[in-house]
């Protein structure tokens, strides 16, 4: 039998070429999966029981009729006053809410105002609703 050198020829077998490719995907996803895993650290433990206690915040609410709650407790200006310096005594830089609902009078949030710059709050917020 005679091998015809300048025979051109006809197919070319790329079975060996998938395999190798395949080796290569086989490769990359094992190494890629491996390396995301992160760094080992040793996280803190919960504690076994919730932590109950005063809040950390104070809020102030105002409702339509004028009527102050603190903390949803209804108390009056001196009754807030009196809670506030409390409050300032166990922990001196307490931040405070105040939330008017949106028909209440201008007049009620300035008398809060007037009672947290006397009892001497720095951290006071506004709440608001969103936009609609």
């Amino acid at each position: 039998m005679q091998v015809d050198d300048d025979k051109a020829y006809d197919d070319i077998n790329v079975t060996p070429m998938v395999d190798l490719y395949l080796v290569l995907l086989l490769i990359f996803i094992i190494m890629t999966t491996a390396g995301v895993q992160g760094m080992k650290v040793k996280l803190p433990d919960a504690p076994s029981a919730p932590a109950i206690g005063e809040p950390k915040t104070e809020a102030i609410t105002i409702n339509p009729e004028g009527k102050f709650f603190h903390n949803t407790v209804p108390v009056t200006l001196d009754q807030l006053e009196a809670r506030l310096n409390a409050a300032k005594s166990k922990n001196p830089k307490f931040p405070v809410i105040v939330r008017g609902d949106d028909r209440t009078h201008y007049q009620g949030i300035s008398e809060v105002l007037n009672v947290l710059g006397r009892v001497g709050v720095e951290q006071i917020g506004l709440a608001t609703g969103s936009s609609k």
